[in-house]
């Protein structure tokens, strides 16, 4: 019994990471917080000069 139990989990757990390789995950890769600033440096640049020209 032990040896038959062995082979059918070896078997399972080797389906299971195939199965999880055909199915990726939906959540976004992660941006550390340095890269999250610097984006968001970047997105306000434009604005600031969009800003600047139209006040003269």
């Amino acid at each position: 019994m032990n040896r038959r139990k062995k082979i059918v989990t070896k078997f399972q757990k080797k389906d299971k990471r195939a199965n999880a390789k055909l199915h990726k995950s939906n959540k976004p890769a992660y941006i550390s917080k340095a890269e999250r600033e610097k984006q968001e440096q970047q997105a306000e640049q434009p604005t600031q000069i969009e800003q600047n020209q139209e006040q003269p």
